[in-house]
């Protein structure tokens, strides 16, 4: 189980092109639901998950998303949100919105993570879903079934490690 974890870790990477095919509810609320799980500061858990699936809501988000026009054609999009006044909302929005980049790829479903907090387009979109305000955008996540595969390198260990000082 481990080795899973740990696979399903180092395989995931940014997708942007989604075939057209559904995704079960269930498997929504599971990835979903290790979102919930996420760590927060002081365990306030501040967050609001927002679900699309509606092609034409889809398409309005992409529209006002500036790297985010994929989302037209993604099987779902997940909007996080976080309260206003939580102290370490961006951190917080962030751990819910790795939680369910790596669900989502245990599930062999490809994702991407589209940046929401404090851009031209963060308030407009929480009006298009009818979030209260006292949330703010933190991410967009784009989620769908792939027939591409992504092998971007990564930087190795080396070059992104020092052990007790530079």
């Amino acid at each position: 189980m481990v080795e899973d974890v740990i696979r399903v870790i180092k395989e995931r990477r940014s997708v942007r092109e989604y075939i057209s095919k559904p995704i079960p509810k269930e498997v929504l609320e599971d990835i979903l639901d290790c979102g919930r799980l996420a760590p927060s500061a002081r365990n306030l858990q501040p967050w609001l998950f927002v679900v699309i699936t509606e092609k034409q809501t889809k398409e309005k988000i992409a529209k006002l998303a500036l790297y985010g026009k994929f989302i037209a054609d993604a099987g779902a999009c997940i909007s996080v949100f976080c309260e206003r006044d939580a102290r370490h909302l961006v951190e917080d929005g962030c751990a819910a919105t790795q939680n369910m980049l790596i669900a989502a790829k245990a599930y062999g479903i490809d994702s991407c993570w589209v940046a929401g907090y404090e851009r031209p387009y963060s308030e407009d979109i929480r009006k298009l879903l009818g979030v209260p305000e006292k949330y703010k955008l933190i991410s967009l996540i784009s989620l769908g079934y792939s027939d591409k595969t992504v092998t971007k390198a990564k930087k190795t260990l080396d070059e992104v490690v020092r052990w007790e000082k530079y």
